[in-house]
């Protein structure tokens, strides 16, 4: 599956917690903002590791999964690709 994850974290040590924990699964391709190429099993993983660092109270964490037919549909404008390399994610 095509993940975007993008993110808003008020605490500097949980906002460098969160990208951290994300670099293990994907791509950074903006400031808060990671493409993934992950399982099911590795999508549940990662929600649950995200789960334990951000303050619901004060953080939003939006994961988007892109079906093949929106993925056809993304236009990268500038500089960038989307995310290929699928081995980018925790095994």
């Amino acid at each position: 599956m095509f993940i975007v994850v993008s993110y808003d974290i008020v605490d500097d040590k949980t906002r460098n917690k969160i990208a951290k924990t994300l670099l293990d699964y994907g791509t950074r391709v903006q400031y808060s903002v990671f493409e993934c190429v992950l399982t099911k099993e590795q999508l549940h993983r990662l929600e649950q590791e995200l789960t334990e660092l951000y303050d619901p109270r004060e953080d939003t964490i939006r994961i988007y999964t892109l079906c093949e037919n929106c993925l056809s549909k993304v236009h990268v404008l500038g500089l960038g690709k989307l995310t290929e390399d699928e081995d980018v994610y925790v095994v």
